[in-house]
């Protein structure tokens, strides 16, 4: 098993309180440190937290190859402006759209960065052996390996360990001592949520 030793962030500031925000029992308005995300206002930070999942992914990589972490929120307009989001309507939004993510991201930061519109798990494992990490587009419900869950994608991951056993993941919206850090599930569980796409991430060349 490869695995990677990558800080772990949450699309909510507050990650202890994830199973109330998930459920809907606490509004993330309510989150006690949504003013850590950078957000102009509470409303701004609820607005945004349950999309912020391919933010958190970007944050733990940035993180794990030595460069400043952004604050949630004023990250997400960055990537708003660079077209990896599309507000459609006063309440949908369209993204993390992958192509743009990834041309920003070697824009912003240097880093290796390749939208996959196709990714088959061999591949998945073979990134994570030569030192990537991998947003995957997986059906949210992962969290708790729902034995049927609705449909694939939707929500993204990081895959930061892979081996022949299965796969190691840091999920944004992950329950706590459950399925935030370092969750082990097989390549068959895998399957079940995972779209069969993703962002290769990897550090800049020549970076250690």
């Amino acid at each position: 098993m490869t695995m990677h030793r990558v800080p772990y962030y949450s699309q909510w500031e507050s990650a202890d309180l994830v199973p109330e925000f998930v459920t809907g029992a606490r509004s993330a308005a309510d989150d006690p440190l949504w003013q850590k995300s950078g957000a102009d206002s509470r409303e701004e930070y609820a607005f945004w937290a349950p999309r912020m999942c391919g933010m958190a992914c970007l944050r733990m990589a940035l993180d794990f190859w030595g460069h400043p972490v952004p604050p949630s929120v004023p990250l997400l307009r960055e990537a708003l402006a660079a077209g990896a989001y599309e507000r459609t309507g006063e309440t949908t939004v369209k993204g993390l759209i992958h192509a743009p993510f990834a041309d920003w991201v070697r824009s912003r930061w240097g880093l290796h960065a390749e939208a996959r519109p196709e990714l088959a798990a061999e591949e998945i494992d073979a990134e994570v052996a030569r030192g990537s990490l991998l947003l995957l587009s997986v059906h949210k419900t992962i969290r708790t390996l729902d034995p049927a869950p609705a449909g694939r994608g939707g929500h993204l991951v990081l895959a930061v360990g892979s081996g022949a056993r299965g796969i190691l993941l840091h999920n944004p919206s992950g329950l706590p001592g459950q399925s935030q850090e370092f969750h082990a599930l097989s390549w068959t569980d895998l399957d079940r949520f995972y779209a069969g796409r993703g962002v290769v991430l990897g550090a800049a060349q020549g970076a250690s």
